[in-house]
């Protein structure tokens, strides 16, 4: 049976001397007068060790049976949570996105660790770093807006009676969401991205997809579970408690970074406005200024949290350069705001992560209201 295709669409012209051009002119000039790398440096190597022994190092202690006491026994498990969430924003994103260095055999090498904590890497590159980056807040196409229609996340999706609460009950969603990542998700992303031809690039066959995810699900529950099961001597229903703690934490962190960054009022959502010549659906703007207008950056002097967040709180600079280390954001950010203000284009920021939270949870509220489509 022929695959199908994406309805995919295209974006406006950048143009001569636009916008994007000169603001990716500037951040290069910003690292050739520097005289400093793109690429991770020593703080992010050692993020690296942090994030890793803050996920393992408790791991280690459970399977080792080294520890009674029931309240540091769940506490070792939302330690886990939290390196779990670190490693995804500071370890494995980046080394998806090719940013340890400029050698992609180190890149493939730390991007595996993906595997090791339950997920799969081809998936993930085509969700995250093909679909998202590429379509970001387009319904259909961005699979992050895409819920199933359990949470209206666009003003283009349809209405459900049960949306009018979901700025209450989206946050247990959240929770869940790496659960139902590492049991399910993968899975049924695989056979979807076969069905539209896009494992083909990864040339990979849906046989050969799901056997790798199968075992990769395999090692991972035999050592989050089977092994914590065998060696903590604790109860099972300890044990298992323990694992959904830690998903519920790494859940909700994950979906407080990410969410903020782009469901938010100011995000434009646009929609594809005629076809071109070729048939093709066509986007009023150019991608760069699409990506602006679609995402938003929180709390930028917050240093703690721009450390645990892989400086994804500096979306806008992420989505513009994701080819360049998250360390180095914080630097960008007054480059490209100052560039998107010369060229008349919104900045959107919140000051703190906790006005940031309480606007995307407005945001909720308005979509399940019915907020009409973008015009």
């Amino acid at each position: 049976m022929k695959a199908k295709k994406l309805d995919i669409v295209r974006f406006a012209s950048k143009g001569k001397d636009g916008f994007y051009d000169t603001v990716k002119a500037r951040a290069r000039a910003y690292f050739e007068h520097n005289n400093i790398s793109p690429y991770a440096n020593a703080q992010m190597w050692f993020k690296t060790a942090f994030m890793l022994a803050l996920y393992f190092v408790p791991l280690i202690v459970i399977i080792t049976g080294g520890v009674s006491n029931v309240w540091v026994f769940f506490g070792l498990w939302f330690l886990m949570g939290l390196g779990m969430s670190g490693i995804g924003t500071a370890v494995m994103h980046d080394a998806n996105h090719g940013t340890y260095s400029p050698h992609k055999g180190v890149n493939k090498f730390i991007s595996y660790i993906l595997e090791v904590i339950g997920g799969y890497t081809v998936n993930w590159k085509i969700q995250h770093n093909i679909l998202h980056h590429t379509y970001t807040n387009v319904s259909g196409l961005d699979e992050d807006i895409d819920t199933m229609g359990l949470i209206r996340l666009s003003p283009n999706q349809p209405v459900k009676w049960y949306h009018r609460y979901q700025h209450l009950y989206a946050w247990f969603f959240y929770m869940i969401m790496t659960l139902y990542w590492m049991t399910a998700k993968d899975f049924f992303q695989a056979a979807r991205y076969k069905k539209f031809d896009l494992l083909v690039k990864e040339q990979l066959s849906l046989k050969g997809a799901m056997w790798r995810i199968a075992s990769y699900k395999a090692f991972y529950y035999s050592y989050i579970m089977v092994l914590p099961l065998i060696f903590s001597g604790m109860p099972w229903y300890f044990v298992i408690g323990g694992f959904l703690l830690m998903h519920f934490t790494s859940g909700l962190l994950l979906s407080c970074i990410f969410q903020p960054s782009h469901i938010m009022e100011t995000s434009d959502f646009a929609i594809p406005q005629d076809t071109d010549a070729d048939g093709k659906r066509q986007m009023e703007n150019s991608w760069a200024v699409h990506e602006i207008e679609n995402t938003t950056n929180f709390a930028p002097r917050n240093r703690v949290l721009s450390w645990f967040a892989g400086g994804l709180n500096f979306q806008i600079e992420h989505h513009l350069f994701t080819n360049i280390c998250h360390v180095h954001y914080r630097k960008l950010a007054p480059i490209v705001k100052m560039t998107t203000k010369e060229f008349g284009l919104p900045y959107n920021e919140e000051r703190t992560f906790l006005k940031a939270l309480l606007a995307h949870a407005s945001m909720l509220r308005k979509l399940g209201r019915g907020m009409a489509p973008s015009m």
